[in-house]
């Protein structure tokens, strides 16, 4: 589907969550309209790579568990679905087989900003991240 006719169209959070489950490209989900994600460059995923092995170390005996990006965070009643380049979860809720795929109550999440990606991470998804219970 062209992109640009698949943003345009408003999709229920149960229809992305199922054409997610299926699809071979990652999207975020905002109130009702998808985004595919690019491609992170190597600096980029050399951040996000570190962040997760110190914290991953530096929780190592916990109840926390760490993720890397290809993890979903829900935001509200299904308003938003997002894929941080590192989040941490603690609360038992998130290790239910039913929080498989993704999580609410995460105690932190990590976003690398890039040129491509700061406005979005810094406008959009910080006010939705700021939403999160567990904040």
């Amino acid at each position: 589907m062209n992109q640009a006719l698949a943003e345009n169209i408003f999709i229920n959070p149960e229809d992305y969550l199922q054409g997610e489950s299926l699809a071979n490209t990652k999207h975020e989900y905002i109130y009702g309209k998808i985004h595919a994600m690019a491609g992170a460059s190597d600096g980029h995923v050399a951040v996000a790579g570190n962040a997760f092995a110190l914290i991953k170390t530096h929780l190592k005996g916990s109840e926390c568990r760490t993720y890397i990006s290809d993890m979903k965070v829900q935001i509200g009643n299904k308003h938003a679905f997002f894929y941080p380049d590192v989040m941490v979860c603690c609360e038992p809720s998130d290790k239910l087989a039913e929080q498989n795929y993704l999580k609410k109550s995460p105690k932190l999440i990590i976003e690398v900003l890039s040129p491509s990606t700061e406005m979005k991470d810094r406008g959009e998804k910080f006010i939705l991240y700021r939403k999160l219970l567990s904040r």
